[in-house]
């Protein structure tokens, strides 16, 4: 007997797994299956346009508090090296994600969210910060960039 999708998801996915591997396609919970497919691809898409963000939130860090002080710069940079690596090993594994469309999308939520994550640890007053995304995705993932 199967475990039921709402009752147990964790051991759903394990029965689910478990019958794919077996051929049993009879016993698969197709309409749950599908769902838990798609929303795989959306997670892979979040976790694009989070990485983006912190990568983003960092830069801008950077380029608008330096001038104020350069207590954290050595952490940010650490941040902003870290991200750009798990940025390019994540659309490796995924290449759809280069895709235009998609990526355009990530990095609007991208800009928004790292922009408000600069502000909010900052404490800068928003004005400075640039209202629209001055970085480009290349500049974003070369290593050699820096505002």
């Amino acid at each position: 007997m199967s475990t039921g999708y709402e009752e147990d998801f964790f051991t759903w996915t394990q029965e689910q797994a478990a019958y794919l591997k077996q051929g049993r396609f009879d016993l698969l919970d197709l309409e749950h299956l599908a769902e838990e497919v798609g929303d795989i691809g959306k997670s892979e898409q979040r976790e694009l346009a989070h990485r983006l963000a912190v990568l983003i939130a960092h830069l801008l860090k950077l380029q608008v508090q330096l001038d104020r002080t350069r207590t954290n710069e050595k952490s940010w940079r650490n941040t902003v090296r870290t991200q750009r690596r798990a940025l390019s090993r994540h659309l490796q594994q995924s290449p759809g994600l280069k895709n235009p469309i998609q990526l355009t999308r990530a990095l609007e939520n991208g800009w928004d969210d790292g922009r408000d994550q600069a502000i909010q640890k900052t404490g800068i007053d928003p004005d400075l910060f640039p209202e629209d995304n001055p970085y480009s995705l290349h500049q974003l993932l070369d290593p050699e960039y820096w505002p």
